[in-house]
């Protein structure tokens, strides 16, 4: 089983089909996996081992009899911490919750396992999900498996390093600023954001509703590309509660011909240049798309700089007021430090004041951006602007320095993050596929493509 613990998601799921593989077995070997490196790293904070072996026990004697429950029928997943897992201690980072146990799964939990999934526990996030690393007072900080002296991002960070280490086949992550591409990109793993509106955000840390409504969004994150098109399907789709998702039909990234996609690429966006390392690989990802037979012409989003721009004074606007109100909500009496960074006498005035303009530009930016797809259908691009980092190197970046991702969520478009290369340390390197809304197909077929050509997910020296 020492290789299986590296496999896809889909391949574990075809492997228990085919009854080559039991749902113990897989269970056990990520269970004694996590065993192996969660001193280590701190990714996994809640196990709920003996629940798993017991739903994998009973999995198996449904396909001995030829009965599955979905199409991840006996795949061992985490979730991470900020959404709410039934029975199993649910706390979102913050000191308010530090007992919370919820009495439902979120419905995108619930979804998962309904398809066949088994949960194995709950994975590291920083305090509210609003951090580029993850530690909290609860549980500490979480390290990045391909050196430990670095951080795995955040807020998915947790997410991330245990799926890189070979713990868990699948995972949800949120992202309201970057939160699964770029811990995607740190860790060497693959991850996306889907179009605002996609998927639910009941039963999430960050709730569906208010001024940052369109920013946070839940998805899926795996070793390797087929796993976000098999997962991503699965969790979409009205659930009778959030009042922002819309009931699109996902399109199909296998009945796309990848060569007719129109492809726009850029290394740096002229406001944050990226690390050598960075830049490198989106070249060579770009060379290696056009060698291929791709059409591809280098260009930026024009609007890139105003986007920008605009989010920055955005969350500068919004964000010390939506995490009192938060903190508020969940009985969190003593923030951790990131969070008390927020909550400044300017930051609180702030938010009392948001400028009615600056929403009213961020819709026209939004508007004007879309019409970049006329001549596109993708955009490559850098997952972020830095490679993995000493811990706490991400606490003075600044909401520009996030810019190669953010806007993204401003703008409401998917995207995808999927390993590349590596830098010139070994340590992962990312790039991101971006596309129209709705058009995850489009994200995910280019992503697979560059998976293929650049080698995709590589194991941790742990």
């Amino acid at each position: 089983m020492t290789e299986a613990i590296y496999w896809s998601a889909s391949r574990i799921a075809k492997e228990i089909r085919a009854a080559r593989l039991s749902s113990r077995a897989m269970v056990e070997a990520c269970l004694e996996r996590i065993d192996q490196v969660n001193p280590k790293i701190n990714a996994v904070v809640q196990l709920v081992a003996e629940r798993a072996r017991s739903e994998a026990d009973e999995l198996d004697r449904l396909a001995a009899d030829g009965t599955f429950k979905g199409p991840l029928h006996g795949v061992p997943i985490t979730i991470k911490d900020s959404l709410d897992s039934e029975g199993v201690i649910s706390t979102g980072g913050t000191l308010g919750r530090k007992d919370f146990m919820p009495s439902q799964d979120a419905p995108v939990v619930a979804r998962l396992r309904a398809a066949g999934a088994v949960l194995l526990g709950k994975t590291n996030t920083p305090e509210l999900t609003f951090s580029g690393e993850t530690n909290n007072l609860i549980y500490g900080r979480s390290c990045n498996p391909y050196d430990l002296e670095r951080s795995p991002g955040g807020s998915s960070g947790g997410s991330a390093a245990i799926i890189a280490s070979g713990g868990s086949a699948l995972e949800l992550g949120s992202d309201t600023g970057g939160s699964i591409r770029e811990p995607a990109h740190l860790c060497g793993i693959a991850g996306i954001k889907p179009t605002s509106g996609r998927t639910p955000r009941s039963g999430h840390i960050v709730p569906y509703g208010g001024v940052l409504d369109s920013l946070t969004q839940i998805g899926p994150m795996a070793r390797y590309v087929e796993d976000l098109g098999l997962a991503l399907p699965l969790i979409c789709g009205p659930d009778g509660r959030d009042p922002s998702v819309v009931p699109v039909p996902m399109g199909d990234p296998q009945a796309l011909d990848p060569l007719q996609l129109r492809i726009a690429w850029f290394s740096d966006n002229g406001i944050v240049t990226p690390v050598d390392d960075i830049q490198r690989v989106v070249v060579a990802s770009a060379k290696a798309l056009r060698g291929a037979g791709f059409k591809l012409e280098q260009k930026l989003l024009p609007e890139t700089r105003e986007l920008v721009t605009l989010t920055t004074e955005f969350r500068e606007a919004t964000n010390a007021g939506f995490i009192q109100r938060l903190l508020q909500r969940y009985g969190t009496e003593q923030p951790g430090e990131e969070l008390r960074g927020y909550l400044t006498e300017q930051g609180l005035a702030n938010a009392n004041h948001l400028d009615p303009a600056l929403v009213e530009a961020i819709d026209d930016a939004r508007s004007r951006a879309l019409g970049f797809f006329k001549d596109y259908d993708a955009i490559l691009c850098p997952a972020s602007f830095a490679i993995a980092r000493p811990h706490k190197a991400s606490h003075g970046d600044s909401f520009n320095d996030w810019g190669y991702i953010q806007i993204h969520n401003l703008l409401g478009w998917p995207g995808v993050s999927v390993r590349a290369g590596s830098s010139t340390e070994g340590l992962p390197v990312g790039v991101q596929v971006v596309t129209a809304p709705w058009r995850e197909d489009i994200a995910l077929a280019l992503a697979q493509q560059i998976e293929n050509l650049m080698g995709g997910y590589q194991k941790p020296p742990l």
